[in-house]
């Protein structure tokens, strides 16, 4: 019998909020084995001393300028065993009128598809969300609720994305997703960086993938 694994899941989420204007919500993890973490860290830190790299790595930092570094990070989130899922919804397909809807509840239900579906009983979990707000500690409350029989999760807490390398890289997939969903192409870097996910990927960004699907795995909610 395979031996009990732990996970970490850093998780993000993009263009959410209710009236912010976005056509898209977005909501995603990066996971890990958690005894690759320390690896993980240092091979990110290391990249970044080597391009001289200051700050946070975000998709809305991409620019000519840093291309090679967020070139690299695609290439090493690709050739180890880090993993990233999305949860993709298409807003106009919010039925606001429906009886008792609460966006809240809307957006929690979202994250519990994010979560339960891939996470498995057999394995344990360290959930990460990333505090946005003042909000963040009841949105984690509100989660433990929801995912409340899903014995398989171990932890789950609100940390900034400052203090995560791995949040960071969510940012940064989900945000190339965002990008290619909208059609934006006004900066030439991130076209080039969309374009070299998708070589990795062996797909196009704005297409859901089989539930199966390990490695990148993204999934566009069809709302009825």
């Amino acid at each position: 019998m395979a031996s009990n694994k732990t996970f970490n899941l850093y998780c993000d989420e993009s263009s959410h909020l209710q009236n912010d204007g976005m056509p898209y919500m977005l909501i995603s993890y990066i996971g890990t084995p958690y005894n690759q973490l320390k690896q993980h860290k240092t091979a990110i830190s290391n990249l970044k001393a080597k391009h001289n790299f200051k700050g946070e790595i975000k998709w809305s930092n991409v620019s000519a300028s840093k291309y090679q570094f967020y070139t690299e990070l695609i290439d090493y989130f690709f050739a180890t065993d880090l993993f990233f899922r999305a949860i993709i919804v298409d807003k106009s397909q919010i039925n606001e009128m429906q009886a008792g809807f609460t966006y809240d509840d809307f957006y929690f239900k979202m994250y519990f598809q994010l979560l339960h579906h891939k996470v498995s009983m057999e394995d344990t979990f360290n959930v990460y969300i990333d505090i946005k707000d003042t909000r963040s500690h009841k949105k984690v409350n509100r989660l433990k609720e929801i995912l409340g029989l899903n014995a398989s999760i171990r932890n789950l807490q609100a940390i900034h994305s400052y203090e995560s390398s791995l949040m960071q890289l969510a940012d940064l997939i989900m945000g190339a997703i965002n990008y290619r969903l909208r059609g934006l192409n006004k900066v030439i870097a991130k076209n080039q960086l969309i374009t070299k996910i998708e070589e990795q990927c062996n797909g196009s960004l704005d297409k859901s993938t089989p539930l199966s699907e390990e490695k990148f795995n993204r999934f566009f909610i069809a709302l009825k």
